[in-house]
């Protein structure tokens, strides 16, 4: 067997190389032509950019050895998932290396709808002194759908267990008590929270439009930590402009950036957090470093795999 070539990002050197086989060849990468050069011969690569074109063009440029693409994200969707599955090659995700971080930001979009604070903060700034709580809703004893129950959702979901919140999931099989994706939209019209912790397919694309805003309580607060391509953005304006529901805390949009003219910026009710929840943590790289160096291990040795996705299903 020829010696195995890996090209990995010149941002995770430190934590790699001192870790790495001996009788491995490594190319470290600091831009995306150098990635597309290097991904020529490569047997693995390790290459998320901040650019999903550049990590496409980097594996569909990719030579015919390339047999594992490792990436820290969750979601696949910057990867050629149809090139991948005719070459036949491995990817492993990220799932579950920022899950914390998400979790505890999707909380905090669930606290602040409950208790207005960014109403709180806007007072602030104007140097104001409400005479009353610009929000006054309790997590006890409130309902929340969480659409994708895996690593971030279940998390999500203890975290608002211990407030008193009655938690649903949803999950492709329906396992441990969490129902499956064809029953989710009859039951909107139950829940105080409806978060969106799901990976993106085309399943997911646009599946809270003008019906599903319609079926929520009025009452009722859109959380989503996910894709913004899962929100029909036009539908979600109007119901927050009608007031056919009460809130929308959206991290990510669709685009990304948000362009400074997008009436989402304007939307009542509306509070986007341009999509930093997978970035309010500071062990991201080292638990991606680790898990790729298991699965290296694992992959050299002809083991299984940790965080190996399906790309059919797209995640």
């Amino acid at each position: 067997m020829s010696e195995l070539k890996l090209v990995l990002p010149a941002a995770a050197r430190p934590l790699l190389e001192p870790h790495l086989p001996a009788d491995v060849t490594v190319d470290w990468f600091a831009s995306a032509a150098e990635a597309k050069a290097m991904t020529a011969d490569a047997d693995i690569a390790w290459i998320d950019m901040e650019s999903k074109t550049a990590m496409r063009d980097a594996i569909i440029g990719a030579g015919p050895r390339l047999k594992w693409v490792s990436t820290l994200y969750a979601g696949l969707d910057a990867l050629p998932l149809d090139d991948l599955k005719r070459r036949g090659a491995t990817v492993t995700n990220g799932a579950g290396i920022n899950a914390i971080a998400v979790a505890e930001y999707a909380v905090m979009g669930v606290l602040v709808g409950a208790k207005r604070f960014d109403q709180v903060l806007r007072a602030h700034d104007r140097h104001e002194w409400p005479r009353d709580a610009p929000g006054k809703m309790e997590l006890f004893e409130s309902r929340a759908l969480i659409v994708g129950y895996g690593a971030i959702g279940r998390l999500i979901g203890e975290r608002l267990a211990a407030f008193g919140v009655a938690v649903t999931g949803v999950t492709r099989s329906g396992r441990d008590g969490t129902i499956r994706p064809d029953a989710w939209r009859a039951r909107l019209g139950e829940f105080d929270w409806v978060i969106l912790a799901a990976p993106s397919t085309d399943a997911t694309r646009a599946m809270i439009g003008a019906a599903e805003l319609a079926a929520m309580k009025p009452s009722a607060w859109l959380i989503n930590i996910a894709r913004g391509d899962m929100i029909d953005d036009d539908a979600l304006i109007a119901a927050l402009t009608d007031k056919s529901i009460a809130g929308a805390f959206l991290d990510p949009t669709n685009p990304e950036p948000l362009p400074a003219d997008a009436a989402l910026w304007d939307a009542p009710n509306c509070i986007v957090t341009m999509h930093l929840s997978g970035r309010s943590q500071t062990k991201m790289f080292q638990r991606a470093g680790a898990l790729f160096l298991r699965n290296l291990d694992a992959f050299r040795a002809g083991r299984a795999m940790e965080n190996v996705a399906d790309l059919d299903a797209g995640y």
